[in-house]
């Protein structure tokens, strides 16, 4: 009876021992957290009148390209985001960008105060000067701005060149000839049609090198035409966008890329 009781025993502690190692499995490992994904970069629609080389153009293969396009692809690079370039009429850039359509506007849109009431601007990126262009035949005549008044004039439709003539021939004076580009004035004042054109240096310097044989000079009169600043749009309000683009900005000053991008488009800067 005793031996029974003492098998019983045994046999009930062996019993418990095999159900605790039965039970005994090791918890698996939890799986390794997933890391966290990347935010997306932005992609922001960006406007631009491709009829203004070499800072904006469309080349052969309708491929908007130009100094520009450059400097805010590079900046967009450095501040974290990218861009979508859409050729966009210079007579409805801004309403596109009020209005939504667009995130950004890159046209070498001057900075005024005017313009500050309806739109944010970056830090400027490019210091512009109007000149006047004449043929060589008629330089020893117009030597500065107020020799133009009594001349037919040359402009581009809204631009500072357009603005700064009003003022001096009258804004409805009939001596003012208007056109969709600079280019196409220029072309006036190759053909006889005009007796000057009055547009931006960037603008002015490309044409002239792209076109030695046309008998066309520039004349500078930095008395009467103060420099101007070029700078990035964005709708009004928008301070977190300005703020990317302006951290691009920085940097490729910073790190000369700029220096890079203007030497491509307009020789080395001068120091």
């Amino acid at each position: 009876m005793q031996l029974s009781r003492r098998n019983l025993v045994l046999s009930a502690i062996l019993s418990a021992v095999v159900l605790a190692g039965c039970g005994k499995k090791e918890a698996a490992p939890e799986a390794a957290a997933a890391a966290p994904e990347a935010p997306a970069v932005k992609e922001y629609v960006v406007g631009t009148d491709a009829a203004y080389a070499p800072f904006e153009y469309e080349n052969d293969k309708k491929e908007v390209e130009g100094f520009d396009i450059d400097v805010l692809s590079a900046a967009a690079e450095k501040g974290g985001f990218k861009v979508k370039f859409i050729n966009t009429p210079w007579e409805g850039i801004f309403a596109s960008l009020g209005n939504g359509d667009r995130d950004i506007v890159v046209s070498s849109v001057t900075i005024t105060d005017e313009r500050k009431q309806t739109m944010d601007f970056s830090e400027p990126y490019f210091e512009a000067r109007q000149l006047i262009v004449v043929s060589k035949n008629d330089a020893a005549g117009i030597k500065k701005f107020a020799d133009l008044k009594g001349k037919k004039v040359a402009v581009q439709t809204g631009t500072t060149g357009d603005e700064v003539t009003q003022k001096l021939l009258g804004k409805s004076s009939p001596d003012i000839k208007r056109f969709e580009s600079t280019p196409l004035a220029l072309k006036e004042l190759e053909n006889g049609g005009v007796d000057a054109v009055v547009a931006d240096n960037g603008v002015v310097v490309n044409y002239l090198s792209n076109n030695g044989d046309k008998g066309l000079v520039s004349v500078e009169d930095t008395e009467s035409f103060a420099p101007e600043y070029y700078g990035i749009a964005v709708k009004k309000g928008n301070q977190a966008l300005q703020e990317q683009i302006n951290k691009g900005l920085a940097a490729i000053k910073a790190d000369g890329t700029y220096d890079q991008i203007y030497a491509k488009w307009f020789g080395a800067k001068q120091q």
